[in-house]
């Protein structure tokens, strides 16, 4: 009896597993084929793009946020680029946040800046504000010096300044391609309803970068950036731009979003406390505006891209990732009242349980699913056979996937000209599976360990080698 129900439990847990590997792959699979439906609705309306792009005057202004903590190397380069944007009325404002280096003092020599009385509505409360300054050289460029209170803080100061109804977060370590506010605000002016759009996110290691701007995409030399490549292809393309024909994208990433002011203020602003701001910030608006019975949109636009640089090393790439999975802990489990709530929709019916059954509790049933195989082949409690299957769902699949976001990569904006550059990201389509996702994965679970125990988490010191230089 005991050696029968011994076996029936190892049965059971290797039925959940293959079951969960599946449903994960499945669900990934369903993504990728709304993804190819929007992308191809998509190329029917890049006919217009060709024709003479002018502005209408009717275009909502825009107030661009850009924290700085530490920035002096790059900041000066970084908001050149964005004063060179094309688009009609915007205006810059860096949040100086308390930075121990010399960046308050690069802005204030290389933008002419000076102290400014403002008059400001102070409607998200943050940390000390030291003082207000105003470029003499550009109108549209002004800056916050403030004490330290991390990124959150600072874009709440930034949005008790800006002017405009719409604001577009953007880090000041990030690149702007020229059109990339004309092609985020789109949504806003195609459909009242819109109150959020994220813009796509890309690796700029290897690329060629003059005057704050890239010039030439090419791929990074370095291998923990060059899979990093094809992870962003895979979460940007079709998972995101999947999620939004739901209209049930739970992220926008900080790098590069555009907001609605006052839904955003409404909402209570960023959240000071949690790692995850940005995240934490479009799942309390789903969940509030679901809850006012509030008709909205929150969409992804693939076109415009932000250029970012990503960790090259192991250590700096795993606390990145162990912060990111504590970030989607603490967004999930603050926003715990949208699942299955009755004016959920398709965020709190189908978003929310799909992240918190493959993205939040996804690495501990992994790791564990890993072991448990694992284990019991060495130890003859399952057939090759099964083991084989398993091997199959978790690693083909995964390839599957990872192939078909390079293929609607190609399809669609064909941003790697190069055939040898195309080899290299089908090479690492197929390699990424053997080592690097599982690496990530066991990344993750310390993440949700950390989340789960209420350690502090650092953000530990991000090491750049600078845009402007071939990496």
């Amino acid at each position: 009896m005991g050696v029968t129900s011994h076996h029936l439990l190892v049965d059971i847990a290797t039925w959940f597993i293959l079951g969960y590997f599946v449903a994960l792959n499945a669900g990934y699979l369903a993504l990728n084929f709304l993804s190819l439906a929007s992308l191809n609705r998509g190329r029917q309306e890049k006919i217009l793009e060709e024709l003479p792009q002018v502005f209408t005057g009717l275009d909502p202004a825009i107030s661009v946020l850009v924290p700085a903590y530490n920035e002096a190397a790059g900041i000066a380069a970084s908001i050149r680029s964005m004063l060179q944007l094309s688009y009609s009325d915007f205006e810059i404002i860096v949040i100086n946040d308390g930075s121990r280096d010399e960046t308050l003092e690069v802005l204030r020599r290389e933008f002419a800046l000076a102290p400014f009385p403002e008059a400001v509505n102070i409607r998200l409360e943050t940390q000390r504000i030291r003082g207000y300054y105003r470029s003499t050289r550009h109108a549209n460029l002004r800056v916050i010096d403030k004490d330290n209170g991390g990124k959150a803080d600072s874009l709440n100061a930034g949005i008790n300044l800006a002017r405009h109804p719409l604001f577009c977060g953007v880090d000041a370590d990030s690149l702007l391609e020229r059109d990339s506010l004309q092609r985020v605000v789109r949504p806003f002016l195609r459909d009242w309803r819109v109150v959020a759009t994220g813009g796509t996110v890309r690796v700029a290691n290897g690329c060629d970068v003059q005057d704050g701007f890239l010039t030439r995409v090419r791929l990074p030399t370095n291998a923990w950036a060059l899979f990093q490549v094809v992870e962003y292809l895979r979460a940007f393309l079709f998972g995101r731009l999947g999620w939004s024909q739901l209209n049930a994208m739970l992220i926008i990433s900080g790098a590069f979003g555009l907001f609605k002011t006052s839904v955003v203020v409404a909402a209570g602003g960023y959240r000071p406390n949690t790692i995850g701001e940005d995240m934490e910030l479009v799942v309390r608006m789903h969940r509030t505006l679901r809850e006012q019975g509030t008709d909205y949109r929150v969409e992804f636009v693939p076109e415009p891209v932000c250029w970012t640089e990503a960790p090259e090393d192991r250590t700096t790439l795993r606390n990145q990732r162990i912060r990111w999975q504590r970030g989607l802990s603490e967004s999930l489990s603050a926003n715990w009242g949208l699942m299955f709530n009755r004016r959920g929709g398709p965020p709190g019916w189908i978003a929310f349980p799909f992240m918190v059954a493959f993205e939040w509790l996804g690495p501990l049933i992994e790791v564990g699913g890993y072991v448990f195989m694992l284990l019991a082949y060495l130890s003859g409690l399952i057939s090759w056979n099964a083991f084989a299957v398993f091997l199959f769902v978790a690693i083909g699949l995964g390839i599957l996937l990872s192939a078909s976001g390079l293929l609607l990569e190609e399809l669609a904006f064909h941003m790697y000209p190069r055939l040898s550059d195309l080899a290299m990201l089908a090479l690492l389509v197929v390699a990424e599976n053997f080592g690097y996702r599982q690496l990530n994965t066991w990344w993750r679970l310390i993440g949700l360990y950390r989340w789960a125990a209420q350690r502090e988490s650092q953000w530990g010191e991000m090491k750049r080698k600078g845009l402007g230089t071939r990496t």
